[in-house]
């Protein structure tokens, strides 16, 4: 579990020179700029982080980044989970709607990114858009969702697109998927 906060958090979190090297797989993305981390929990295989705005809760919320990795989950494919997510969201979601942005390979993982919108979502009284990433790793699963109870602005969807595009795995094991080297020792 602290090998993929620790993934999550450290290309956006620290301020200062650090010497370190990323370990087997790990899921790569930072915290946006003005976003906390509200949220973490384990519940089973199951690793989830959400974060928020700083100067809201998971509570109460205008934009919010889910983060779940599913550890050991090895079957499950990006095209699968997306199916799944679109099949539940549109259960609950009236006029439910749903856009592939893409999917192939990337850093040899395999990945699909999707939006789903709700016009008007049943539990909050308010529109809802998600955008979303789907990694298929060697070692596990991993979900990222970036989600507006409103209808996006252009710059929110800039956002949310440039961050899901810099979301990636890498595993320290294999050459040719390699991990980041996280900085030079302070002399």
């Amino acid at each position: 579990m602290t090998r993929h906060l620790l993934s999550l958090c450290l290309l956006a979190c620290l301020p200062f020179t650090v010497h370190a090297q990323f370990t087997n797989e790990n899921l790569l993305h930072g915290l946006p700029t003005g976003y906390k981390i509200d949220f973490e929990d384990r519940k089973g295989n199951m690793v989830m982080t959400e974060m928020v705005p700083q100067a809201e809760s998971v509570k109460n919320w205008t934009e919010m980044l889910t983060t779940q990795v599913f550890l050991g989950l090895k079957t499950a494919t990006p095209s699968a989970m997306q199916a799944h997510m679109q099949q539940a969201w549109a259960a609950t979601c009236k006029g439910a709607e749903f856009a592939t942005v893409a999917s192939g390979q990337e850093n040899g993982y395999a990945f699909a990114v999707w939006i789903q919108a709700c016009p008007l979502n049943p539990s909050t009284g308010k529109p809802e858009h998600t955008f979303l990433k789907a990694i298929q790793g060697n070692d596990s699963f991993y979900l990222v969702q970036r989600a507006y109870k409103a209808s996006p602005t252009s710059d929110q969807v800039t956002a949310a697109m440039q961050h899901l595009r810099a979301v990636k795995v890498c595993d320290s094991r294999l050459p040719d998927r390699p991990c980041p080297t996280l900085g030079k020792p302070a002399q």
